[in-house]
């Protein structure tokens, strides 16, 4: 309709029966359609949704320690870690100390050194050993297109044509 006077586009949603709508409040004048409102909300949730449906949910999954960790377990969580970061996944590893063991925060520093030392290849550290209260924490982000790199791993496990 081109540029209208509000009181013109009121009478005219008026008359047919329904909403004067401001589409795009900041344009320069303002742009408005005359339509249902309700319709123009559920429009925009559906194309909300969409959108979220869209991006990509990144998962963070948590890996707890003690200080005092023996070496078979500390492999065996190591392998979690390592499958988390296969899988996309970044990972949050905690380390709880109790008691005493408070007072040598050392050692929870030095055992997640060497655990980013021991997952350089799968992921790297996102966010350094940080203390926070009875706990010291480090995440892990999985290196760029780990994902895909699963993806294409099973896609050749389980396809009989590619042999």
């Amino acid at each position: 309709m081109g540029i209208v006077r509000v009181e013109d586009a009121l009478r005219l949603a008026l008359e047919a029966d329904l909403d004067l709508v401001e589409v795009a409040p900041t344009a320069r004048p303002p742009v408005c359609k005359i339509m249902d409102y309700g319709k123009f909300k559920y429009e925009a949730a559906q194309k909300e949704r969409e959108s979220r449906k869209n991006q990509q949910q990144t998962v963070v999954k948590e890996q707890k320690l003690r200080p005092k960790i023996d070496t078979h377990d500390y492999e065996t969580k190591k392998g979690n870690v390592v499958r988390f970061l296969e899988k996309g996944s970044k990972v949050k590893v905690t380390i709880m100390f109790r008691g005493r063991e408070q007072s040598r925060p050392e050692l929870g520093f030095r055992l997640l050194q060497r655990l980013a030392d021991d997952i350089t290849e799968y992921g790297y550290v996102e966010t350094s050993a940080k203390q926070d209260g009875r706990n010291m924490t480090m995440v892990v982000a999985p290196h760029k297109g780990a994902k895909t790199r699963v993806k294409a791993q099973e896609s050749k496990v389980t396809d009989p044509a590619s042999e």
